[in-house]
């Protein structure tokens, strides 16, 4: 694809993007973040995938391919922390909403 496309349509996502979350009462910034936490699970299948690319489908590409392999390796870790930290954050916050236990 051109190049030029893909920068278009990454800054015409941007722009939406703000304008949608600067529209969204800040009330329900917790629970619209710990929504989209699932589908963070898409970026490590996405990391995880091109990972595999660069380690099976380009083997003869030299020092590129180790270079690939090792961004690769830190999308997967970026990723699982920002999913194992958006659960984190939804539990802490279920927990505000549980009732005191009575002694």
């Amino acid at each position: 694809m051109n190049p030029i496309i893909l920068v278009s349509v990454f800054i015409a996502c941007t722009i939406a993007g703000y304008f949608i979350i600067k529209n969204v009462p800040s009330l329900l910034h917790t629970p619209l973040m710990s929504g989209m936490n699932a589908l963070s699970g898409v970026t490590i299948v996405g990391a995880i995938t091109a990972t595999g690319y660069a380690l099976v489908g380009t083997q003869n590409a030299g020092g590129l391919c180790v270079l690939t392999q090792i961004i690769g390796c830190l999308a997967i870790v970026l990723a699982a922390i920002n999913v194992f930290g958006g659960f984190g954050i939804t539990h802490r916050m279920l927990q505000m909403f549980n009732k005191k236990k009575k002694n």
